[in-house]
């Protein structure tokens, strides 16, 4: 590895040039506020805390992590070490810390840059690394010490790493700015394609296609119970949905006969497959009864272009049958006449999803019961209309997957920037190196063989956390012994 380094950079094992896991020294004053770092906490993409707590050192000192200013985090557990958490510990009150006992903790000596350790380990090739080297039981499994101390880093100069990191923190910066341009855009999907809904459910979508140029106030499409004061454009009519649609509900066969679902192909749509296609059509199901347990059940198989609609739990979900069905008994399934163009209904029952919801009856799910679904009515266009409004539907939806479809692939390309930039940084190609700064300035520098070498045979350097000086601590125990006298010849004692 070492031949691929850039000049004046070396490899290094972490144990070199960094403390794994100090604890802090004794004789602290056990009142004192220290910052506490819970895992929630802890980011998965950048160096600083989300949150911290004070609390006094006694209530942490046991049980908890210990680190202090200037050191590196890791998440050593699954699946937090495999989402990136790490931080650098910076602004800690009295300048220490306790945390969760899952984070492994790097003290960088004098010369190596906690910012710069912070970014190697954020790589993703790190983490993957680590987790081949999982100890423990599954849902419990932790990246091993030994892992952390025997981890290679290629090193660089400190002048280097120093300006490495400003950059690196001036690229991100942009990455996550862009990062948070990108998360907006699924929530403006999402609004967009229940405008179109709203739009199309009430008439507003195919105004020019009936050549009206009047403006459109109606309520929205299902409602239970027909508004007496609901404007309707011109061919559009509420209606009973029972007059429009026959009215099916399913069932479930028994789970604890065997011979009801051992070997069963019998497509049934149950709350998972709803959730899963909702607003599109559903050809196959995660559980299949038998013939023999549909049978010997409530549950009845329901023709191709059904529409199904859960009534509770996942109220508001719908989808259509892409083949004869049967269904579990939290849906009501709507087969259409031949007045109801069966997307029409889907759509117009996805665009009321929200009123639909909250007129659910319950305390803890709400439910739409069968005697309120009698009740629906739906806004109804003439049939042709219908048709049109499913056409333009589908051409705006397939418009919004397009767009989510570049947004997902763009999401990819802006998430591999970072680790591209990353792998650039500890290749020193990001920033000039100290070798060839120094060469063009006709001077001197310390390489990171120089620096390691130095740290070997000097040590730490740096200020550390010391316990108070025994002769102070002697002339507290003695003021202490002396107020206590005091109050003994005033009797207060």
């Amino acid at each position: 590895m070492s031949d691929e380094l850039p000049r004046g950079w070396a490899s290094s094992a972490i144990k070199k040039f960094a403390d794994i896991n100090p604890r802090h020294p004794k004789g602290l004053d056990e009142d004192m506020l220290v910052t506490f770092a819970p895992m929630a906490g802890i980011s998965e993409s950048r160096p600083d805390f989300l949150f911290t707590e004070e609390r006094p050192l006694r209530d942490v000192r046991k049980g908890f992590t210990h680190f202090a200013e200037g050191d590196v985090l890791f998440a050593k557990i699954t699946p937090c070490m495999e989402n990136g958490k790490g931080a650098v510990a910076r602004g800690l009150r009295n300048k220490i810390g306790c945390g969760t006992t899952e984070l492994h903790v790097v003290r960088p000596l004098e010369g190596i840059s906690p910012e710069y350790i912070y970014s190697f380990l954020a790589q993703r090739w790190v983490r993957r690394e680590a987790k081949e080297h999982f100890t423990g039981s599954a849902g419990q499994a932790r990246v091993p010490t030994s892992f952390i101390e025997e981890l290679e880093i290629p090193l660089a100069p400190l002048d280097e790493q120093r300006r490495i990191v400003a950059k690196l923190q001036k690229l991100l910066i942009q990455v996550d700015a862009c990062q948070s341009r990108l998360r907006k855009i699924p929530l403006l999907l999402k609004r967009f394609r229940q405008s179109v809904l709203i739009a199309a459910c009430s008439g507003r979508l195919t105004a020019d296609w009936r050549g009206s140029k009047s403006p459109l106030t109606v309520l929205p499409p299902v409602s239970i119970g027909l508004p007496e004061d609901a404007d309707c454009v011109d061919g559009w009519g509420w209606k009973m949905l029972t007059s429009l649609a026959r009215l099916e509900s399913g069932h479930t066969p028994r789970k604890t006969v065997p011979e009801y679902w051992e070997g069963g192909e019998v497509p049934w749509i149950c709350l998972q497959d709803i959730r899963a296609a909702n607003g599109k059509v559903i050809t196959d199901t995660i559980l299949n009864p038998t013939m023999h347990g549909i049978d010997n059940s409530s549950a009845r198989m329901l023709p191709a272009g059904t529409v199904v609609f859960s009534r509770d739990i996942s109220v508001g979900y719908v989808a259509i049958m892409g083949r004869e069905m049967a269904t579990s008994q939290h849906f009501a399934d709507w087969i259409c006449g031949p007045e109801l163009n069966n997307r029409f209904l889907m759509y117009a029952l996805m665009a009321s999803r929200d009123h639909l919801v909250s007129s659910g009856q319950g305390s803890t799910v709400g439910t739409i019961y069968m005697p309120a679904l009698k009740e629906f009515h739906l806004l109804t266009p003439p049939f042709l209309e219908q048709k049109e409004i499913v056409r333009r539907v589908e051409k705006l939806f397939a418009l919004a997957d397009r767009i989510e479809a570049r947004f997902v692939e763009g999401r990819k390309r802006v998430d591999s920037i970072t680790q591209a930039i990353l792998a650039k940084a500890f290749r020193g190609e990001l920033v000039p190196t100290e070798f060839e700064l120094a060469k063009s300035e006709g001077r001197s520098f310390e390489s990171a063989e120089e620096l390691l070498e130095r740290i070997r045979q000097h040590g730490d350097p740096r200020e550390k956390l010391q316990k108070p000086p025994q002769t102070l601590r002697a002339k507290e125990t003695l003021l202490k012994k002396n107020r206590h006298l005091q109050k003994a010849f005033r009797g207060e004692l």
